[in-house]
């Protein structure tokens, strides 16, 4: 049953998917990644995705979150997405009781009145993003324990998230988003979690208003350079400087809004083909490899079939003997990163269909 419910992800509702069995034929052919790109996904990246996803299954805590300098909702909602990526059956999988245990942990975690998910918009915006990609896949009625009350659905969840960060984008002048929902600045980064949470669940079929991806891509063109380098903070640009992970954040988001006729879509990309080689030297690198590999893999196939090969060369050799790897963030959310930036092999992830 491997890849089963994912294949079937805004094809089949889960509940009909018994009286649907006559055409699932049809709908799996039509989301298979191979018959898509004409490749199977690679033994090693197999062996380093399994071997990563069991040293999270032990890390796991009961309550369903990762323990470490950078808990909350939003590296649980990394975890979500991970889980999910490589297309294991997410209601009857080996996994799917770790995936529920960090869904119920996101939405517990989630302020009922105002929808904000805590910690930073950072965290917000990634636990919106893995609520999204679960939203629709995990058949919610074995969500939650027999005789839980009052717990929101996941798409429950997901519209008040969304109402949240297009509320804190209203009350700031840059139209995107900072640390603080009540913010009055903004910085690319952050913003870029919020944005693709945002595109996210407005793929998943959540009410998302064009004002506001309009708002937030305007933002981005502001701080993109004619060379292709990407601003951090502020409203109208400065700052800019070779950072790989802004750079890819901008392309991303401008792909995933359709945005592709733009000129600073085609500037960041360019940027981003040109330096292929230079994969393994970025500041932050599990987060440049994350975001890096989004951007190659929706704005040029064939590039990022190059970097990915020296991507999994770089990560097969850095992968420890427990199945994690170490970063910045800590391993934990390094690994979570690090095997996301794999699972653009995989292509199971609504976010990552081109």
């Amino acid at each position: 049953m491997k890849n089963f419910f994912m294949l079937l992800r805004y094809s089949l509702a889960i509940t009909a998917i018994v009286t649907a069995w006559s055409g699932l034929c049809s709908h799996v052919d039509a989301q298979l990644p191979n018959v898509r790109y004409g490749e199977v996904v690679p033994r090693d990246v197999r062996e380093m995705y399994d071997r990563g996803l069991q040293y999270l299954a032990t890390k796991q805590t009961a309550e369903g979150k990762w323990t470490g300098g950078y808990s909350g909702p939003g590296t649980t909602g990394m975890g979500v997405m991970v889980f999910l990526a490589s297309g294991e059956d997410p209601n009857f999988g080996v996994y799917s009781t770790n995936l529920r245990k960090a869904l119920r942990s996101i939405i517990n975690s989630q302020n009922a009145q105002t929808g904000y998910f805590g910690n930073s918009m950072y965290h917000h915006g990634f636990a919106m993003l893995g609520l999204a990609e679960a939203y629709g896949a995990v058949d919610e009625r074995n969500l939650w324990p027999a005789g839980a009350q009052n717990k929101r659905t996941i798409g429950q969840a997901l519209e008040l998230a969304v109402r949240s960060a297009i509320t804190s984008q209203k009350n700031n002048p840059t139209g995107a988003w900072r640390y603080s929902p009540q913010a009055n600045d903004a910085d690319t980064s952050v913003s870029g979690a919020v944005l693709v949470g945002l595109l996210a669940a407005r793929n998943a079929g959540i009410e998302v208003p064009d004002e506001s991806i309009d708002k937030a891509i305007n933002y981005y063109t502001n701080m993109t350079s004619d060379t292709g380098q990407v601003g951090y903070s502020g409203g109208f640009g400065g700052g800019f400087d070779e950072s790989i992970a802004r750079i890819s954040i901008a392309s991303l988001v401008y792909s995933v809004a359709r945005r592709k006729d733009l000129p600073e879509f085609k500037a960041t990309l360019g940027y981003l083909t040109a330096r292929l080689e230079q994969t393994g030297s970025n500041h932050y690198q599990e987060y440049a490899d994350y975001y890096e590999a989004q951007a190659l893999f929706q704005g040029d196939i064939e590039a990022w079939e190059k970097w990915n090969k020296l991507l999994v060369r770089r990560l097969k050799a850095k992968q420890k003997k427990d199945g994690s790897f170490t970063g910045q963030f800590g391993p934990e959310v390094s690994t979570k990163m690090s095997l996301l930036a794999l699972a653009l092999n995989y292509r199971f992830l609504p976010i990552y269909e081109r």
